[in-house]
């Protein structure tokens, strides 16, 4: 039976000794999170100097920063990992949690080729699975999969828009596919990410849903891009393609946005560059003995990282705790799982895998909305706790 792999070795980045790695842990000792780094293995709590992730990440230097750090050595990240998962957790001692807390999260869809010719054949499917292979052979004889060299807004993009709608085939997918304007929506409040190690959400109301590997972009206030972590925008398909307008269900429920191991801060070893040339690979493990693995190039990406950045935030929307960006993701699992041509879909216990050499691994079981952690600890908890602290 597959289990939660949370080996320090697969959890870190390959170059973990050259990593600026930022991200929070629960202390029972003191009865909040805390920000920490990794030094040698150890987790070192350096709370004192950034009360919150958010203000480390608005630094003016973060990696930097976080290195010139003094803190407190609060266990190994052998042991922190071991008591992470729900089960078996020992209440006393640390465990790990996203490494976002005051951070606007937010998402930009379909940006790769693939994931928006999906998104067009979930709305003409109208949520079904079963008419879906059929629609996906109508729609790419039409337009075929390979848009990676279109330039959305473009002329030849204008071109393509004008060619689908004399054609019937026009979506609201395509238009934030190809045109001008990125699909920027809110994944989850700031607060509500979860972990890995952590169950992460499926609502019961979906019979239809895969997980979304992503590259997540760490964003200050003023637009820097500072950082980047793996992310799982977990997607209901039949609610989003029962109506666009359903998106806030299909995507914005408890433990549905999973988030982490840590921030990797950009410096002179890891940039925009890197994370614009990473492969995301995702490994979905079921109880039933089922397993899918895929990946996402991020070179094949339509728009640039720093584009998205730019449409999230900037004169026209504001951000002053920063933001989370999930980058959108080429990877809509199509492998049927029970019937033939019923397509891929989650089922309870199912451990998923997102990993990046530059960024480590990202590993979460599947389970209801409702059997999850209920999140009860918001802004406000923070506020009150990092009093106590004497760090406000």
């Amino acid at each position: 039976m597959p289990s939660l792999d949370l080996a320090v070795t697969t959890t870190l980045p390959a170059d973990a000794e050259a990593a600026a790695l930022a991200g929070r842990v629960w202390r029972p000792d003191l009865g909040g999170p805390a920000v920490v780094t990794l030094r040698g293995g150890q987790v070192i709590d350096v709370t004192q100097s950034f009360a919150t992730s958010r203000d480390l990440c608005e630094n003016a230097d973060p990696a930097a920063a976080l290195r010139a750090a003094q803190g407190e050595a609060i266990g190994s990240l052998t042991d922190i990992l071991a008591n992470t998962p729900v089960d078996g957790r020992d209440p006393t001692r640390p465990w790990l949690l996203s490494p976002l807390d005051l951070q606007a999260v937010k998402a930009a869809g379909v940006t790769f080729a693939v994931s928006m010719l999906e998104r067009v054949i979930e709305e003409k499917a109208r949520g079904n699975p079963a008419a879906a292979a059929t629609i996906r052979e109508e729609i790419g004889k039409l337009i075929g999969d390979d848009l990676s060299k279109l330039k959305p807004g473009s002329p030849e993009a204008m071109h393509l828009k004008d060619v689908l709608i004399k054609q019937g085939a026009w979506s609201q997918y395509l238009e934030v596919g190809i045109g001008p304007d990125a699909e920027i929506f809110t994944k989850a409040p700031p607060m509500s990410t979860v972990g890995t190690g952590a169950d992460a959400g499926l609502h019961p109301a979906s019979s239809w849903n895969n997980p979304e590997p992503e590259i997540v972009l760490i964003v200050a206030s003023d637009g820097r891009i500072v950082g980047a972590t793996l992310g799982n925008d977990v997607n209901l398909r039949d609610v989003e393609g029962r109506s666009a307008l359903l998106l806030g269900k299909a995507k914005d429920n408890n433990a549905a946005a999973a988030v982490g191991p840590f921030i990797r801060l950009f410096d002179a070893g890891f940039t925009l560059d890197h994370v614009r040339r990473t492969t995301v690979t995702l490994t979905v493990e079921g109880q039933d003995g089922f397993r899918l693995e895929g990946s996402s190039s991020i070179a094949k990406i339509s728009r640039d990282p720093a584009d998205l950045a730019a449409q999230m935030i900037g004169p026209h929307h504001q951000y002053p705790d920063g933001a989370a960006l999930y980058l959108g993701t080429m990877f809509a699992p199509i492998k049927d799982r029970d019937a033939p041509g019923g397509g891929f879909t989650h089922k309870y216990g199912d451990i998923v895998t997102i990993a990046a050499p530059e960024l480590g691994s990202l590993v979460n079981r599947m389970k209801r909305t409702d059997e999850c952690a209920p999140w009860t600890y918001g802004a406000s908890h923070l506020m009150r706790y990092l009093a106590g602290r004497g760090l406000l």
